[in-house]
């Protein structure tokens, strides 16, 4: 955990997280671009011309609209994308595993996985005993958005650590993303919390990686 950089980024809105991709992953995303779970799709008007780009969701504004969880593999042919892009959506999907090999079986250079810290949304409203979880709990009807798997930061580097070795990925990049506090209240955090991996679990909201294929000869 120590070796992970960590960005100072509020993803309050989800144009907020497509604007740090942008920032953050731009030099990567040329040709033909996928976003896995676009949503509204706020990325299709933030790439450079002569981008392709191709959105898929089963609501919000995608170019195919399409239920990731009933799907058994996604509508494209083998290395069909430069780039492939799925930002805190696996987390919404039963079938999580499957859904990320088809990522990369679309992706022909890179995969980009976004996964949210649950344990940073839920640590204080089990310590003091009140309140909700986002987008966990019960509510009366059956919700819109919600996840379907609970994790912290650690599971979710251990989970795309796995995952790039059993499908013979290299890991070009992974970095974690934290919301903005005083530099002193961090300082504070960090006494409190020496271990990066217990600070990071407590305080850390999301990890991103970057996924690359072997090229073929």
């Amino acid at each position: 955990m120590s070796k992970i950089p960590v960005d100072i980024a509020d993803f309050s809105r989800r144009a907020d997280r497509t604007r740090y991709i942008v920032e953050q992953f731009g030099a990567l995303l040329t040709d033909r671009v996928l976003d896995v779970g676009c949503d509204k799709a706020p990325l299709r008007d933030m790439l450079p011309p002569g981008v392709q780009y191709t959105g898929i969701d089963i609501g919000g504004n995608p170019d195919i609209r399409l239920n990731l969880e009933e799907a058994d593999r996604l509508p494209f042919d083998d290395d069909a994308f430069t780039v492939v892009i799925c930002a805190d959506v696996l987390e919404h999907l039963d079938n999580l595993h499957a859904m990320f090999s088809e990522l990369v079986r679309v992706a022909r250079r890179h995969v980009i996985v976004s996964l949210p810290n649950d344990w940073n949304t839920a640590r204080r409203a089990i310590a003091r005993g009140s309140g909700q979880i986002a987008h966990y709990g019960l509510p009366l009807n059956p919700p819109d958005d919600r996840h379907k798997w609970f994790f912290s930061l650690s599971e979710a580097k251990a989970f795309l650590e796995a995952q790039a070795e059993l499908l013979s990925l290299s890991i070009a990049e992974m970095r974690a993303t934290e919301k903005k506090r005083p530099p002193i209240v961090r300082g504070i955090l960090g006494l409190f919390h020496p271990s990066r991996e217990r600070y990071l679990n407590r305080y850390a909201h999301t990890l991103w990686v970057v996924l690359e294929k072997p090229q073929k000869g």
